[in-house]
């Protein structure tokens, strides 16, 4: 009995191998916290450039420079001002609604976003507004994760075919003309 337990505790006293279960535990654990950090900075970047191109189209409908402000138009200038957005005007769904003075009452809270996974469109209102009405303006675009079984991507509501929405708003009072 005794020389079965030398033969086995020199056997554990070996160090062949040490490196490669070092690196099989390590190595699992140091990827996952990469793809994270990528998926996070990535949505980070998609969401600060969705901001900025609704702003600027927004500032773009402020200023006149649209003939006829319509969703397309819409869609169109904020696509164009987007770099890293995959199908960027089918996935895009636009809403535009008159914000009243009187009560100052806001739409309700919840943004339509497109179903990738259906052919069809939801309702959602496009009002342009009369002169010093102020309009909300929401966007809502969906987008494929890049590593979707990992970090951020686990923890974001996805759709069926495993996007994730990004949402902006933005708001406008339609100038008096002279």
């Amino acid at each position: 009995m005794t020389r079965l337990l030398t033969r086995l505790t020199k056997a554990f006293r070996r160090e062949n191998g040490t490196a490669s279960v070092e690196f099989v535990i390590a190595v699992p654990v140091i990827l996952t916290i990469f793809m994270a950090s990528f998926e996070a900075g990535f949505f980070m970047i998609r969401s600060v450039m969705l901001e900025q191109a609704v702003d600027m189209a927004m500032r773009d409908v402020r200023l006149g420079h649209f003939a006829n402000v319509n969703a397309a138009t819409l869609k169109d200038a904020i696509c164009s001002r987007i770099l890293m957005f995959t199908n960027c005007e089918a996935n895009m769904m636009i809403e535009m609604q008159r914000v009243t003075t009187d009560t100052w009452t806001l739409p309700n809270d919840r943004t339509e976003c497109v179903n990738r996974s259906e052919n069809t469109e939801p309702a959602v209102e496009m009002q342009i507004g009369q002169q010093n009405e102020m309009i909300l303006v929401r966007a809502c675009i969906m987008q494929d994760a890049i590593f979707p079984s990992t970090g951020i991507a686990l923890e974001l509501p996805l759709d069926a075919q495993g996007g994730y929405a990004l949402f902006s708003k933005s708001a406008y009072v339609v100038e008096p003309t002279s």
